[in-house]
């Protein structure tokens, strides 16, 4: 293989046994048609997309769209395939032998011939390789590990499931929960804007262990929600803020001028501070300020404790992934 360049794809199915009886991949999206009949140009394919499914989501279509004309157009016969199946949890890699075809009458009516050539255990990979072809889409490039995936063909080649550290571990598990909370921020900013914002900290607050109190909506007071930890003193006066700019020193102030004696003021943020306002925060011990990522880290740490709502509305499963500590 030396000296060749092989374009390698990744692909998932839901129904394993089209591809490794079959001898075929697949992808769905059977509305759209014969893709061969859309223009070879990714505009045509996303305005035949948009068409065919009027509610998609825009940032749905250009993906969709892309996987869709990739499969088509880019695909060539003798490009290499990865495909790692659940069922038995192997990782299948094979020959793209054929065109593309199109089979209206197939669920995955998408489809091009497949020789499978090796089917191997998920042990004889590295974690990062195992995590780019664990990719969230359909149909997709190999590019970071594709010499692994090409080595594992070669019986001489280096085999990724000897006792010794996997090097890939430690950024494969940073990659994952980066990622998550990167999907918090990004939920969080798209669907609580305002005074859901301001519930969902309240919701927040209690699974922390507070009582709350939400301020009525349209008040003057600069007050959106106030806090105890037990019936006594002292309360805790907290803002809350969810544009994107970051805040600034007189918007703390602002707070700081509605405590009380014995206050304690809490500012949160999906954003960030300026300097001169995180320096207001440092010299004023009993205003605490969390942006957007300390957010997202009390999220993870109470998530099970949040009502259902938020938890319908970011959904998380529990995982375990590996720990590597630092030497």
């Amino acid at each position: 293989m030396a000296g060749e360049e092989k374009t390698i794809w990744g692909i998932h199915a839901k129904d394993e046994e089209i591809f490794l009886k079959g001898n075929k991949i697949a992808i769905g999206w059977r509305e759209m048609g014969d893709l061969r009949k859309i223009d070879a140009s990714r505009d045509a394919f996303k305005a035949k997309y948009d068409t065919v499914y009027p509610e998609a989501k825009k940032g749905s279509i250009a993906t969709s769209a892309g996987m869709l004309y990739r499969f088509c157009y880019e695909v060539q016969p003798g490009d290499y395939v990865v495909f790692p199946s659940k069922s038995n949890r192997e990782v299948n890699i094979g020959i793209v032998e054929g065109d593309y075809t199109y089979e209206p009458e197939q669920r995955y009516a998408n489809t091009r011939t497949v020789k499978w050539v090796k089917h191997l255990s998920r042990t004889a990979f590295s974690q990062g390789a195992l995590y780019e072809i664990g990719s969230a889409m359909t149909f997709f490039t190999v590019k970071n590990y594709a010499d692994e995936f090409l080595g594992a063909l070669d019986s001489k080649k280096k085999d990724f499931s000897s006792d010794g550290e996997d090097d890939s571990v430690g950024a494969t598990a940073e990659d994952i929960i980066e990622s998550t909370k990167d999907f918090i921020l990004k939920e969080l900013s798209r669907q609580l804007k305002g005074y859901d914002l301001e519930d969902f900290v309240a919701d927040l607050l209690r699974a922390m262990g507070y009582r709350t109190i939400v301020s009525p909506h349209g008040g003057d007071s600069g007050i959106d929600i106030t806090a105890y930890k037990d019936e006594l003193p002292p309360r805790i006066l907290v803002q809350v803020k969810s544009r994107d700019e970051n805040v600034k020193e007189t918007t703390i102030q602002s707070l700081k001028g509605a405590m009380r004696e014995g206050d304690y003021g809490l500012f949160v943020t999906l954003s960030n501070y300026t300097v001169n306002a995180r320096k207001y925060l440092d010299s004023t011990p009993i205003i605490r300020g969390i942006n957007g990522t300390e957010l997202v880290e009390l999220i993870l740490k109470y998530y099970e404790d949040l009502s259902d709502k938020y938890k319908k509305m970011i959904p998380l499963k529990r995982v375990y992934i590996p720990d590597r500590e630092e030497q």
